[in-house]
């Protein structure tokens, strides 16, 4: 019991860490409390900090004491970051992988048309919409991830740019066909849909510098991809 009392002493002493103390009686009954004090026989018990509940019991009728601490609040949430626009994974992607960011933003329009959770026939997935081997290769565990679909899909592109020393009419073919088809055409594969897709990239790209080229005041001459498989350009940075 002294050893008891000289604990109770030391928790009341040091702002006490285990703030609710349990007295446990001989009848099996248990008082939960938040300090307790000694009045002749009785212990009194008090049930709130500021000492205005409280319950006396005779001294013989406690068995014993144990203490629990208070429990831990739980951490505010974080705040949770806003998403990323698509335009804002584009130019960190373009940077990252050295590729032209309108050139992305094309490949994009025309594989998705800027939806995230698209899924073609074949099973392409995402933006940019990576083949699930392709993505695996890629490092992409998420193809319906913006940031995660856009990186990898510029990686490819970047690949495919130096596979064929960057001749983006190649590597747009080689992006819809496969590099396989390229390779054994010597260039851009005889598919409608691919020579289609390989236009249609190339059109907008053009287009998009060529609005930007006419904002500017300069007038500088904007860099365009010819839609002629004979007269490629570059699309990497």
């Amino acid at each position: 019991m002294r050893s008891v009392r000289l604990i109770a002493t030391l928790m009341l002493l040091t702002g006490t860490v285990f703030a609710v103390e349990i007295a446990e009686l001989h009848n099996g009954f248990t008082i939960r409390h938040r300090t307790r004090e000694m009045r002749g026989g009785l212990v009194r018990m008090y049930l709130d900090d500021e000492k205005k509940s409280f319950v006396d019991v005779p001294t013989g009728e406690v068995a014993s004491y144990s203490y629990e601490p208070d429990p831990v609040p739980p951490a505010a949430p974080e705040a949770a970051k806003p998403a990323k626009s698509t335009v804002q994974i584009v130019s960190e992607a373009s940077e990252k992988h050295g590729v032209d960011s309108d050139f992305i933003r094309s490949v994009i329009k025309q594989e998705s048309a800027g939806n995230a959770n698209a899924v073609s026939r074949a099973g392409a997935r995402g933006l940019m919409q990576l083949m699930p081997g392709t993505a695996v290769q890629l490092g992409v565990t998420d193809s319906f991830s913006p940031e995660q679909n856009v990186h990898g899909g510029t990686l490819y592109l970047k690949e495919l740019l130096d596979r064929y020393n960057g001749d983006a009419i190649k590597a747009l073919a080689a992006y819809n066909a496969g590099p396989g088809a390229v390779d054994r055409y010597k260039g851009v594969p005889p598919y409608r849909e691919t020579r289609e897709y390989v236009q249609r990239v190339v059109r907008d790209y053009n287009k998009s510098k060529q609005i930007k080229d006419s904002s500017t005041e300069e007038q500088k001459p904007a860099t365009t991809v010819s839609e002629s498989a004979d007269n490629p350009q570059r699309a990497a940075k």
